[in-house]
């Protein structure tokens, strides 16, 4: 963690630092951003110059931290596709918002755990006053 606050970070780096993403997470982030309208996973892969495979794992990752949404479209004769675009940003900041507290609330638990523990130790093994 302290390395942590040492590094010079952008905000892109949040979504490692939240979520474990990936840079190839990043760009097809970065690609649905900038395209400003939902795309395929075959067109994302395009984008980022991968294979779809590889593309669909970056898009799943993605789903599952909630950066993207996905929509089904409807093809006028049946069957459909799907399309990714990315989440409100604000409500992204705010997940993340939700995490952190829940990251630090965590902590100072685990912190005043550490701190009673020892304490407890430390007052068990010192020798008696007068002695």
């Amino acid at each position: 963690m302290s390395e942590q606050l040492r590094r010079d970070m952008e905000c892109e780096g949040l979504l490692e630092c939240f979520h474990g993403l990936k840079q190839l997470d990043r760009e097809v982030f970065q690609t649905l951003v900038g395209t400003g309208e939902p795309l395929t996973v075959d067109e994302i892969a395009d984008h980022v110059d991968r294979e779809r495979s590889t593309a669909y794992r970056a898009v799943q990752r993605l789903l599952t931290a909630g950066f993207i949404q996905k929509e089904q479209v409807n093809y006028d004769q049946g069957g459909y596709y799907h399309v990714y675009k990315p989440t409100d940003p604000a409500e992204i900041a705010d997940n993340m918002q939700r995490l952190l507290n829940d990251w630090y609330a965590k902590m100072g638990q685990l912190i005043q755990e550490f701190e009673t523990k020892y304490e407890g130790e430390q007052d068990a093994s010192a020798p008696p006053v007068g002695d």
